[in-house]
């Protein structure tokens, strides 16, 4: 029985392999939640499709989306490993970085993330030598970690200071999209993707799902586990880099608040806290919803409520995606063959029009409403005056008919067509094209006339 277990979990992650994961309805919840935060705020501040708004979200969210990444390595591995202390875990890595970058002991960027890494990964390997041998719950280690290195912090560096290394310094600009924090964020998500294709990830989500099941299968618990504590170091450490180059000092209680949003972020990208299921891009999807409610909370005013209706916001969130986890059942009777990366693309596409929309519509209305007053209530504006149906003005109703085109065929694939393996390069040509039209389109806008030469012309 114990063989057909683990047989059945083997071929089970087998399909998902081939499939491309498309069978995880998990999925649902996240995306959704990020496509209607990202057009409200859109609607609400369209500079955040810019380089600078782009570039100052990835500045922000790294640190989140890491520390994420570093609890679902834990929350995989079963028992109910939810790590309390990575908050402080990122403080504490932090003001012992800037401790000692003042004193010279470290500088380099190699001695830098050496340090970060391996202080990360030796607190995570005591935590988990602990869980094994002492045979403590995982929540009374991690709690106790959480209290200790919050006192910790406070006797490295008793307040706000310190500065970090002089290359880092620019890191936290977030001026450009292309930034050293943003490869950071590639490579650790692309190395997160290459685990989830290794044998050892097998056996944590075995080990997960019953680790009875695992043991009598001859899967290395204790290793096993203590490789799940060591990832989550190595990410805690890149995350204590992130969080440095983003305030440029050292601070002993910032880093407590990502504890409870870290947390929140991986139930609501899918990762169930009891084990044996997760996924990177739900975790990172999770993360991005939460650091979008932010932004979104931001544009309203609020007066001295706002931190509170910002907590509010992360608790409905969090409970609509357990009342979504009790539902999926029922989804999956109606909807057998989800495919969350068809959803992704077709509510893509309808992201794409609400920011051709909010760049063309307004800006070139506001553009041409001079040159078409020049004329009297009742007069012509004359032949040469600016023409609505030019090419520029076309862009955008073209981009809107093929709006029109796609989504009902995304949508038709999405729900009939989604388990076929044949459709995975069509649907990379289409999601090449749309990014390449919509990067062209929003580079060129509207080729508005020079507003001197038309007025002289309808004189």
């Amino acid at each position: 029985m114990t063989d057909l277990t683990a047989k059945t979990t083997e071929v089970h992650t087998d399909e998902e392999r081939a499939s491309g994961g498309t069978s995880n309805p998990y999925l649902l919840m996240p995306i959704s939640v990020l496509f209607i935060l990202l057009i409200f705020a859109i609607i609400r501040s369209p500079s955040l499709i810019s380089s600078a708004g782009i570039g100052s979200a990835i500045i922000v969210s790294a640190p989140l989306i890491l520390a994420t990444y570093a609890l679902m390595a834990n929350a995989i591995s079963g028992r109910g490993t939810v790590d309390l202390s990575v908050g402080p875990l990122i403080g504490f890595i932090n003001v012992t970085m800037i401790q000692l970058v003042a004193n010279g002991y470290i500088g380099s960027p190699v001695s830098v993330f050496i340090f970060a890494v391996a202080l990360g990964m030796a607190y995570q390997l005591l935590m988990g030598l602990i869980i094994i041998y002492i045979r403590v719950q995982p929540i009374i280690v991690s709690l106790s970690g959480f209290l200790a290195l919050s006192g910790i912090n406070l006797v490295i560096l008793p307040r706000p200071g310190g500065l970090a290394p002089e290359w880092m310094l620019n890191w936290g600009s977030g001026t450009t999209i292309f930034s050293p924090v943003l490869i950071i964020l590639i490579v650790a998500t692309l190395a997160w993707l290459l685990f989830t294709q290794t044998a050892f990830y097998t056996h944590l989500r075995l080990m997960g799902s019953d680790e009875r099941a695992a043991y009598t299968s001859g899967v290395p618990i204790t290793i096993v586990r203590l490789g799940a504590h060591a990832i989550a170091g190595m990410f805690s450490g890149l995350a204590a880099i992130t969080f440095t180059s983003l305030i440029s000092s050292g601070d002993p209680s910032q880093g407590t608040t990502y504890t409870l949003i870290a947390i929140t972020a991986v139930v609501l990208g899918g990762t169930s806290l009891a084990g044996g299921r997760g996924s990177v891009i739900g975790s990172l999807f999770g993360a991005l919803n939460l650091y979008l409610i932010t932004y979104v909370l931001a544009t309203f005013n609020f007066g001295a409520v706002q931190s509170f209706v910002t907590d509010l916001a992360y608790g409905a969130i969090l409970v609509a995606s357990l009342l979504l986890t009790l539902a999926l059942p029922f989804i999956q009777r109606h909807i057998r063959n989800f495919s969350p990366l068809l959803y992704f693309v077709a509510l893509s596409v309808i992201v794409f029009g609400v920011i051709l929309h909010n760049t063309f519509d307004y800006d070139g209305l506001k553009s041409i409403q001079p040159v078409l007053l020049m004329a009297g209530p009742l007069e012509a504006a004359g032949t040469n005056a600016v023409n609505l149906v030019s090419p520029g003005y076309a862009k955008p109703l073209i981009f809107a008919a093929l709006l029109i085109i796609i989504i009902p065929v995304l949508l038709r694939v999405l729900v009939s067509q989604s388990s076929r393996k044949d459709i995975g390069p069509l649907l990379a040509i289409v999601v090449a094209a749309l990014v390449l039209l919509g990067g062209y389109l929003l580079s060129r806008g509207p080729e508005l006339p020079d507003s001197g030469a038309k007025t002289e012309e309808v004189r």
